[in-house]
């Protein structure tokens, strides 16, 4: 019996040794080789459709819509200012939703039942409708009767269908704070106030920081309806774009890349924030 556990020990040793040396000795190129493969394979399929297509691309023209001189001086196009009308509608919807999801969270633990019962039928009603219909609702029936202009609209459709999904992020790290926690926190005396603000908001956020991101990436992405409403974000100022020039593929891309690099920046910071505040159990 002996010799077996020995056995069995001597490879488990081996195979951590072979799999942590791998780790550590494992080379980037091919993650390099297989990003310039997916790279060319895209590029081929790209070429084969519009030459069956018959498309002529006029890249050339696009810069403009970027950026343009003005007696020496450097001014945003109109995706340029597009962009930062979605940046600001983001950022604006990115923190109201925290809020509100906190405060759903925290109304779904509380002992009180008409919180619950508010929290509940909050999430219900925002979960299962679409972020659509909840835009138009506040744009058309909302908006006139509290006299709330279409950018403010758009902004509290963004909060509150965004922060019904927070609201479960905020929920689950608390929840999952042990017990003993709790229990620790009461047998010295502390208040509820006290209990959430010094021992389990500390702890949770380490815990829903990185979901919390992706939930700001969806975030980008869903303002992309805002232009439905008549807002001049990115998605409106490429369709009037579109409209004046007829460079459809060409706008469409650059969007598309617009906002691949601002959804690949915030995925990089949620890989570093799983890494900051990894934890150990």
């Amino acid at each position: 019996m002996g010799t077996k556990e020995e056995v069995i020990q001597v490879k488990y040793s081996l195979f951590h040794r072979l799999g942590k040396k791998a780790f550590i000795f494992r080379s980037p190129w091919s993650d390099i080789i297989q990003y310039i493969l997916l790279v060319a394979v895209i590029v081929w399929l790209m070429s084969i459709s519009t030459a069956r297509l018959g498309y002529i691309w006029h890249w050339y023209r696009v810069p403009r819509y970027l950026f343009t001189f003005k007696e020496g001086e450097l001014l945003a196009g109109p995706l340029i200012r597009g962009l930062l009308l979605t940046l600001k509608i983001s950022a604006i919807s990115l923190v109201l939703s925290f809020f509100l999801g906190l405060g759903t969270a925290l109304l779904r633990l509380s002992g009180s039942v008409m919180g619950k019962l508010l929290a509940r039928g909050y999430l219900e009603l925002i979960r299962n409708t679409p972020l659509l219909v909840q835009l138009f609702v506040m744009y058309f029936i909302v908006g006139p009767i509290f006299d709330i202009d279409r950018f403010m609209s758009a902004v509290l459709a963004l909060s509150l269908f965004e922060g019904a999904y927070a609201s479960e992020i905020f929920r689950a790290g608390i929840v999952s704070i042990q017990k003993g926690q709790w229990d620790a926190s009461h047998s010295l005396g502390l208040s509820m106030w006290d209990t959430y603000r010094d021992v389990i908001f500390p702890q949770a956020i380490r815990r829903i920081l990185p979901p919390l991101t992706n939930q700001a990436v969806a975030l980008v992405k869903d303002s992309a309806l805002v232009s439905l409403v008549a807002l001049e974000d990115l998605t409106q100022q490429a369709r009037i774009t579109i409209a004046q020039t007829f460079l459809a593929f060409e706008i469409w891309f650059v969007v598309a890349a617009i906002y691949l690099i601002i959804t690949v920046s915030l995925s990089f910071l949620v890989r570093y924030l799983e890494k900051r505040f990894q934890i150990v159990d």
